[in-house]
């Protein structure tokens, strides 16, 4: 998972503060490092690091990232990619036809297929990302145009992926043929905006247009702003942008992320009634769904835990042990509020088991009578292999485990998931989305070896 935006402008040499801002409303879907590339006067300068935004971009970094075209990502390590300055985006990258910077939120399930028939061709790789192996295609066939060239070289790639790609006198956004990742397109003045998610189209003071359709090509030049589309496919957005992904503020696809997880609280109550003295939310990811099970439910809604705003998501860290040490000072119980009371815990997601246990026993230990959870979202059994980073089946616990035997593992008093029918009902009624992780049917075939 990663958040990826990009601004050009015909005359502000400053964007490099939109970009920096809207790093920071992206900062959720990714802390291990961050980048800014810039376009000053057909040169690319760039800064990026392992960190977080404010500790990478100081006020010294920003002020020399001078230019009219900019790009910036932020990302999470996966388990298989070192944690290391060399993997850190924008991709800067120079070729016989000029230079371009690159960067990428998704996965290729062809990934290692690609990178090893590139290696055949005589290709040294730099990095492990796979957002080099699309670097290098787009090199490879670039001889007179350059869009050609990203259409011949995304014709050979499958997976995941929105791309936002910087060139001297250009920003170009793509979106994969399903939509499985999100890319929203707006606009502050006159100047165009490409962004993961709208909250940070709206934090830099820009208005939303729309959504960048999947397989879409959208280009912005001196000359204006134009698309073309590639082949476009049944519509897959990733399920898991409403669960847990994406901000609560942003809106993907026509749906609001904050009325999807509401939606969701309602619904868990509709399918799973049960009496309790207090509905509190596993903050922050699980608090909308708790709010809307609140209304639905008419049990009072409070808070029971307060999160340490200084700790990252523990769901992105790449190891277990940092993890787990994320949930200790991450969360702490308000015993005023949950002591001698029934509680119901509504979380957004299981998926290692990690957090919840933790909190279960929290609770528990601050004198709550009983803690009944309830999930909004359906067990998390598959591994995904399309930016989400769950690669090994082992590590979820619902592969291995029944409901039944996760209550016992997490020591509530009572587990109840949400149905799958139920969360596509929550998140607006109708079947286009990626739902790989809960049922195993994934838009795009794994390819053998990933």
């Amino acid at each position: 998972m990663s958040g990826i935006i990009g601004v050009f402008s015909k005359d502000n040499q400053r964007v490099s503060n939109y970009i920096y801002y809207g790093l920071y409303a992206l900062q959720h879907r990714g802390q291990a490092s961050t980048g800014i590339s810039i376009n000053n006067n057909g040169f690319i300068d760039y800064e990026k690091n392992l960190g977080l935004v404010g500790d990478v971009f100081t006020s010294d970094v920003i002020n020399r990232l001078i230019g009219n075209i900019a790009i910036g990502q932020v990302r999470y390590a996966s388990h298989s990619e070192k944690k290391s300055k060399v993997n850190a985006e924008p991709l800067v990258v120079g070729y016989k036809n000029g230079a371009l910077s690159i960067c990428m939120d998704g996965a290729l399930a062809n990934y290692k297929e690609l990178r090893e028939m590139l290696e055949e061709n005589g290709h040294l790789f730099q990095t492990d990302l796979a957002v080099e192996v699309i670097a290098s295609l787009i090199a490879k066939y670039h001889k007179d145009s350059l869009i050609d060239a990203i259409k011949k070289a995304l014709s050979e790639v499958k997976g995941s992926y929105s791309l936002i790609i910087m060139t001297k006198d250009s920003l170009i956004a793509i979106r994969d043929s399903h939509g499985i990742r999100p890319l929203s397109i707006g606009k502050i003045g006159d100047d165009f905006i490409f962004s993961s998610e709208t909250c940070a189209i709206e934090c830099i003071g820009g208005e939303f247009i729309r959504d960048c359709e999947p397989g879409e090509i959208a280009i912005v030049d001196n000359n204006g702003f134009r698309s073309e589309m590639l082949l476009s496919e049944k519509r897959a957005l990733c399920i898991f942008e409403l669960v847990y992904l994406a901000r609560p503020d942003s809106y993907i696809d026509n749906r609001y992320v904050y009325s999807s997880r509401f939606n969701a609280g309602e619904i868990l109550y509709a399918e799973c009634p049960t009496k309790a003295d207090i509905v509190i939310g596993a903050p922050d990811s699980g608090t909308v769904a708790a709010i809307g099970y609140a209304k639905r439910s008419k049990i009072p809604y409070t808070e029971g835990i307060i999160k340490n705003r200084y700790i990252g998501r523990t769901f992105i860290e790449p190891t277990q042990d940092i993890r787990e040490e994320g949930v200790r000072i991450k969360l702490n119980p308000l015993t005023s509020n949950i002591k001698d009371k029934d509680l119901i815990l509504v979380d957004d997601s299981i998926v290692r088991g990690t957090t919840i246990k933790r909190t279960v026993e929290m609770l528990r230990n601050a004198g709550a009578k009983s803690v009944h959870v309830r999930i909004a979202s359906p067990p998390v059994k598959y591994s995904c292999f399309l930016g989400v980073d769950t690669p090994n089946e082992e590590n979820l616990i619902a592969n291995y485990l029944t409901v039944e035997e996760i209550r016992k593992a997490i020591n509530a008093d009572s587990l109840y998931f949400i149905s799958l029918s139920g969360l596509v009902e929550a998140a607006g009624g109708n079947n286009g989305f990626c739902k790989g992780c809960f049922s195993g049917e994934y838009p795009i075939e794994r390819s053998k070896g990933e």
